[in-house]
């Protein structure tokens, strides 16, 4: 099985083969094709410059035994001339009528050849033949001559005769024709092209295949490290970090294992302090009801007994609170969301705490507005979720306010105290699951709150206040936002409508 490397220089290497193949072939056959046109260019040159050269009115009244005549050798010699000294192979005037059977000769550069005698070549090409005869000119296709080498014939059409027969009517048309025969060898420089183009072809696969190396080389060594790191994480050796160098696709799942493995380390650390804080939050609870049992089985008077069961009923009640408080954030209950006035709830969740800080001497204060506030969300969680910030407040101050109200189509939920304040260490971790600056507790009610918030697609903030006003506090203020009505889509608003007139939330 190829590896991720061999993989890379693979394709590259067949890419690179590829394109130089379709590359080359294509040089290869436009080359073909120009060397063609410059060739056939050329004949048909040489050609009209011999043809205007002739005296095509001598020529095209020879008849047999005019190779005895000293014009005939003239023309002869010429084109024999022609043949030495030039690109010119063979040379040759005849004339030729279509439906005749052959061509006729009239003067060449074989001096065997004489006039009117038959060529033979000539019935070799009918279709170029046609062709010069209806449009001037026509080139054949290449051939091989005696030597191997490559030919092709220029056929130009000269003038026409007329054999007049009877009283002056003409009755047949000959055309009087050169041909010349000229060498059309391109394969040479193609074959010198087409070994360039496999050397060339050879060098990019190299070439290819070293970058496609290069490049696998580097990817591979970074998936290597981030396998590495994995391994680690999967092992529980969360002391090294991910690190991976580059600003692409790679470094991005570097950077995700990153905040994976610090979520993971952070998880384990508040694990840790889950079951330090339960161990001392029980303890504490547990030798108090030591104590309380020992004094009540030593206690004779059935009223001091009572006091102290009452004290013992007192610690298990709050150890119970302690156990439901940290099985409510390790195992929180799925929301029920629906269209509810949030009003309901926050006043329920005052009216609980107020009742609890009435024993402390505190108060609180309440500002809902006239109109419904509705929102999409579980009641019972909003309940507990102002109930969770109001004991929070009440136990950093005497005073607590609680406003609610829509903003910018969501309902908005204040709770502020005239406490102290979040100490400015604590302020970017005040969410986070036992941070806490009190004494008492388990640091869970802000991270309860904040979750409850999130999985009602909601958020909860921390608010700074200016300064300390005198009235209304200068303490902690928190602001909760929850899906108002007014800022759910059309689609959205009616879905929930529906469902809940259908009794299904």
């Amino acid at each position: 099985m190829l590896t991720l490397r061999n993989r890379f220089a693979v394709l590259f290497v067949t890419f690179a083969v590829l394109i130089s193949v379709l590359v080359g072939w294509l040089a290869w056959r436009t080359a073909r094709q120009i060397l063609e046109n410059e060739i056939e260019d050329k004949h048909e040159k040489v050609t009209r410059s011999i043809a205007s050269g002739t005296w095509a009115e001598d020529i095209v009244d020879y008849r047999p035994g005019y190779e005895d005549l000293g014009l005939w050798q003239t023309r002869q010699r010429e084109l024999d001339h022609l043949r030495n000294e030039g690109d010119v192979a063979a040379a040759q005037f005849f004339t030729w009528k279509p439906g005749a059977p052959t061509a006729v000769a009239l003067v060449t550069d074989r001096p065997e050849i004489r006039p009117h005698d038959p060529l033979p070549w000539v019935n070799a090409y009918p279709t170029e033949l046609e062709h010069a005869y209806e449009h001037g000119s026509a080139s054949t296709p290449r051939a091989v001559g005696d030597n191997g080498q490559f030919y092709r014939w220029a056929i130009q059409r000269l003038r026409n005769r007329q054999a007049l027969q009877g009283a002056g009517e003409a009755t047949s048309e000959d055309q009087v024709f050169l041909a010349v025969r000229m060498p059309a060898n391109y394969e040479e420089p193609l074959t010198i092209l087409r070994l360039r183009i496999v050397e060339l072809s050879l060098l990019m696969s190299l070439l290819a295949g070293l970058v496609g190396w290069k490049i696998a080389g580097s990817i591979v060594s970074r998936l290597e490290n981030l396998s590495r790191a994995a391994l680690r994480i999967q092992r529980g050796w969360m002391d090294e970090p991910v690190t991976v160098t580059g600003d692409d696709e790679i470094n991005r799942l570097a950077r995700a294992m990153e905040r994976m493995r610090a979520g993971i380390r952070r998880r384990d650390e508040q694990l840790r302090l889950m079951l330090s804080r339960v161990a001392h939050e029980i303890r504490n609870p547990l030798g108090g009801l030591e104590l309380f049992a020992s004094a009540a089985q030593d206690a004779a008077d059935p009223e001091e007994r009572r006091q102290i069961l009452g004290k013992i009923r007192n610690e298990v009640l709050g150890l119970n609170a302690i156990i439901e408080e940290f099985l409510g954030f390790g195992q929180p209950a799925p929301p029920k969301p629906k269209i509810h006035d949030v009003r309901r709830p926050v006043s329920e969740a005052t009216a609980l705490a107020e009742a609890e800080m009435a024993k402390k001497g505190g108060r609180l204060h309440l500002d809902v507005p006239p109109r419904p506030l509705l929102a999409v969300a579980d009641p019972t969680h909003v309940k507990r979720l102002v109930l969770n910030l109001v004991r929070n407040a009440s136990d950093a101050g005497q005073t607590v306010w609680v406003e609610s109200a829509m903003v910018n189509g969501e309902v908005r939920i204040v709770v502020r105290d005239d406490g102290p304040g979040v100490a400015p260490e604590l302020q970017d971790r005040v969410f986070e699951p036992f941070v806490s600056d009190k004494e008492k507790g388990a640091g869970l009610g802000l991270a309860i709150v904040k979750e409850i918030a999130e999985t009602s697609r909601g958020r909860v903030e921390l608010v700074r206040p200016p300064d300390a006003d005198g009235e209304r506090g200068a303490g902690a203020e928190f602001h909760v936002y929850l899906r108002g009505l007014e800022n759910l889509p059309v689609s959205e608003a009616a879905e929930e409508e529906a469902l809940q007139r259908d009794g299904k939330r």
